[in-house]
């Protein structure tokens, strides 16, 4: 192999390293940890590889009509609703987005992000995978490189932020089903180690204390925040001695989980047993039965998202914006509403 013609590629293969965390290593990002980067920078002198920062600077500088979106969890349609919405606005302005998944991994996010960079991205819209600190962002931002997060805010972190109204979609959603006849009403789904889970139970519990209800931790039945999840809360829930009559779950996939548990025991959503949704994803109003929810317009979240985006990038500089949209409760079949007396069964 010539000297002259190594490659970012031929170092990630001999350090056994991906090719982003080699950029990573080269632009000197907090986020490699030493042993790592010893090793990538021990590799690079072996093969005798001469960093153009000159070429690099040109390429960080150069502007593309490419934006970034980073999303946690793929599987959840609420994001692909999302990233409709944004395409639909970057399109328009005739740029092209890049889509990817981060599964919840921070390594993965570090990735794609940089690889993002690499291609030269205008501008980046994220949904924070857990436990993303300010620091993650940073190098982004030190770029120069407008960020916008969406769903999740990242704490201290210097960049945008669309969140839905959480306190008050969870809030309203405990109140219906109190005004339905529900004295015991559970909270189903969510990590609660994200300012989401934090943010929807605190108007949960609230509201459930407001109704005069008796409170306690028999009532919190955390999972994974996917359908699978849901089906895993219905089953703690249902090992109780007194189970609850309804849920409000943590988002709409929860709620669709927690159907099919229902189903399996024998119990019919709507009718037996009352469930709320959060998202009002397009699923919901097609689903048997039809899904109560709180609407957030995931697609209306995707299109501010990127047009506060583009107001950035065309403005040169990405002073950040904290927005938080309004949510409302939209009142199907599900809930139970129009039926008997809560868990009681109809002939």
């Amino acid at each position: 192999m010539s000297k002259g013609r190594v490659t970012v590629v031929d170092i990630a293969k001999a350090a056994g390293v991906s090719k982003s965390t080699v950029s990573l290593v080269l632009q000197g990002s907090p986020l490699v940890n030493e042993g790592t980067r010893t090793k990538v920078n021990a590799t690079m002198r072996e093969l005798g590889y001469v960093y153009n920062r000159g070429a690099a600077n040109l390429r960080a500088n150069a502007k593309s009509k490419i934006i970034g979106v980073v999303v946690n969890d793929l599987t959840n349609t609420f994001f692909a609703e999302l990233a409709v919405g944004v395409d639909m606005v970057v399109q328009s302005a005739g740029f092209v987005q890049f889509l990817s998944n981060t599964s919840e991994s921070i390594d993965r996010q570090r990735e794609v992000i940089a690889s993002m960079r690499e291609h030269g991205i205008s501008g980046l819209i994220v949904s924070p995978a857990r436990a993303t600190e300010a620091v993650d962002l940073k190098p982004v931002v030190a770029a120069g490189i407008p960020v916008v997060v969406v769903v999740r805010n990242v704490p201290g972190a210097k960049v945008s932020s669309i969140v839905s109204d959480n306190y008050a979609g969870t809030h309203a959603a405990v109140e219906h089903l109190v005004s339905l006849g529900h004295q015991r009403i559970g909270f189903f789904g969510g990590f609660p180690d994200t300012a989401v889970f934090e943010e929807r139970f605190n108007g949960f519990r609230d509201a459930i204390v407001a109704a005069g209800q008796p409170f306690g931790e028999d009532l919190i039945f955390s999972s994974a925040p996917s359908r699978a999840g849901g089906v895993d809360a219905v089953a703690l829930a249902m090992q109780g001695i007194n189970p609850p009559t309804a849920a409000v779950c943590f988002n709409d996939a929860v709620a669709f989980g927690v159907c099919d548990g229902l189903r399996a025991r024998g119990r019919e959503p709507g009718r037996d047993f009352g469930v709320v949704g959060f998202d009002d994803v397009i699923e919901a109003k097609t689903a048997v039965p039809a899904l109560t929810t709180v609407s957030v317009d995931p697609q209306g979240m995707g299109r501010r998202a990127a047009q506060l985006l583009l107001k950035q990038i065309n403005a040169g500089k990405a002073d950040a914006e904290a927005i938080t949209t309004s949510v409302r409760l939209v009142v199907r079949e599900s809930c139970g509403a129009g039926q008997n007396k809560p868990g009681r069964k109809t002939a």
